[in-house]
């Protein structure tokens, strides 16, 4: 039997001659519009294999990246964040915290731990850009510390991945303090000689980039990243000119000297691997 039939009004297929094709079975490159499987995307690490658009990730795929046969050990994993300020826009933060930890399965706006990368002990911190941008909360702040402390006293290198919009508004200076406070937890992990790398990833700004993620003993990042403190198009209408090509993308970054060299992810867990076998052990 044909897959459709002719009738009166036109071509038309009836229900129960429809093929049946399970949804979500294929990743369209937002860059290039590229068609592919989502198996094929993800064996690619979710980067594009046509015009090599790096996808952001959250936590459990770099995880999956990075540990060796993806074990490692979690920490803080349901600390979250409380409503200091009782603040209020169009909802409750506490509704917005509650309405994205069921819809991102995530606590906050970041992962940590630790386990082995190619046999050698690494703590790892990522950032999860689907609760509320990635911004920088009390806990935000409170789990990067612990991250330090687990990494001073076991003596492991660190590994922060940013990816973050920057200081969360609805915990006002609370979140700012966030940046001074990681950053002296950063100092601590200097005098411990313990390397700090941070990856910065699309898109990483304001007090990410104002603080933790530009303070690594090596600051690396993914191909086009956008990476700044404003965005480009407030830079743009606050000093009426136009911007250089490629303005704040990794690449224009690394030819400035801000950064230390880029890495695709593909090749990720060797450069990590291999810094932290020249540097540590």
């Amino acid at each position: 039997m044909g897959w459709f039939k002719r009738k009166n009004q036109g071509i038309f297929t009836e229900s129960k001659d429809k093929k049946n094709i399970p949804e979500g079975l294929w990743y369209k490159c937002p860059k290039c519009k590229t068609l592919l499987s989502k198996e094929e995307h993800q064996n690619n690490y979710w980067v594009c294999k046509n015009c090599d658009h790096h996808e952001r990730i959250n936590s459990n795929k770099y995880f999956s990246i990075l540990f060796d046969k993806n074990k490692y050990t979690e920490i803080n994993k349901n600390l979250t964040s409380l409503d200091p300020l009782q603040f209020e826009d169009t909802q409750k933060y506490s509704e917005r915290l509650k309405n994205n930890i069921i819809k991102t399965n995530l606590s906050e706006a970041i992962s940590t731990a630790y386990g082995k990368v190619n046999g050698k002990n690494l703590a790892i911190g990522v950032m999860n850009f689907e609760f509320i941008g990635g911004s920088i909360s009390s806990a935000v702040g409170e789990k990067i510390c612990r991250l330090i402390k687990l990494a001073i006293k076991k003596e492991m290198p660190l590994l922060i991945i940013s990816k973050s919009g920057g200081a969360r508004m609805m915990e006002a200076a609370f979140s700012l303090m966030q940046l001074a406070k990681t950053s002296g937890y950063l100092g601590l992990l200097s005098d411990a000689k313990i390397p700090y790398i941070s990856l910065l990833t699309d898109p990483t700004f304001g007090g990410a980039t104002a603080s933790f993620s530009m303070l690594g003993d090596i600051n690396i990042a993914e191909p086009k990243a956008l990476i700044g403190f404003a965005g480009p198009r407030v830079i743009k209408e606050t000093i009426g000119k136009d911007l250089p090509e490629g303005f704040q993308r990794s690449e224009f970054l690394l030819e400035k000297g801000f950064l230390d060299f880029i890495v695709h992810r593909k090749n990720l867990k060797e450069k990590i691997s291999h810094f932290i076998n020249m540097v540590y052990y």
